[in-house]
């Protein structure tokens, strides 16, 4: 299901089965001369639809625009940058807007610096517009002092795991630390580069790496489909039992 076409039965249906409602966080980055800018976007979209083709979930609309930052390319290089303080308050708004809706399952699936899980600026801003919105919407629901009072003195009994509101907005990696290290994991470099060719061929031409020399793009040389479809099979792996 795509949330963009569908009615509201459908997210009446989605809302009530729990069904994972899954946002992918792209960007819009040079990688290099031989790699589309939209490489990091079209990586988790691809794993994403192909996950969608195994299991029940709602695909929302893909974030394009995002911290991207200029640390490998310049302002002329065809990224595209939004300031981070700008960003997290646009998904802020987004979070609220689908909590307030009723989806209680939502993830954001990166693969753009998300290198060993870590905290990169896009990913905080994610993360804390995530806790935000869920801190404001339950405040603005169940009254300020909603966890203190008695009607939730089996909060950890009740409201863990599942019921968790903090945990009804996920963001998680494309691909795990141990995929990562099961497979490699570089900057429009042999992994990403293969990755892309395996979901999406048509963004890498390797004949282009010459054209403008890079050290993070000499390894593409040796990128291939057969490589990239094992990355994107452990990644789907990862995915299956973390989209739940």
């Amino acid at each position: 299901m795509i949330l963009d076409k569908v009615f509201p039965k459908e997210v009446q249906y989605t809302q009530e089965k729990n069904i994972p409602l899954v946002i992918v966080g792209g960007t819009v980055e040079y990688h290099g001369p031989h790699c589309s800018y939209g490489c990091d976007t079209l990586v988790a979209e691809g794993l994403v639809k192909k996950l969608a083709e195994k299991k029940e979930l709602m695909l929302a609309p893909t974030i394009s625009y995002s911290p991207s930052s200029y640390a490998v390319g310049g302002r002329k290089s065809g990224t595209v940058h939004v300031p981070e303080r700008a960003f997290e308050d646009y998904v802020y708004y987004v979070f609220k807007s689908l909590l307030y809706s009723g989806f209680r399952n939502i993830y954001v699936v990166i693969h753009h610096q998300f290198e060993q899980e870590s905290e990169m600026p896009m990913t905080l801003c994610y993360r804390t517009a995530a806790k935000r919105a869920t801190m404001e919407y339950l405040e603005e629901t169940l009254g300020e002092g909603w966890w203190g009072s008695e009607s939730y003195a089996n909060y950890y009994e009740e409201l863990e795991g599942a019921n968790n509101p903090f945990s009804w907005i996920k963001v998680i990696p494309t691909m795990s630390a141990a995929v990562q290290n099961a497979t490699g994991y570089d900057h429009a470099g042999k992994y990403e580069s293969s990755i892309l060719m395996s979901l999406y061929p048509e963004c890498v031409d390797l004949t282009r790496i010459d054209d403008i020399k890079h050290w993070f793009t000499e390894s593409a040389r040796e990128a291939n489909k057969e490589l990239g479809d094992e990355m994107v099979r452990q990644s789907l792996l990862y995915l299956e039992e973390a989209i739940k």
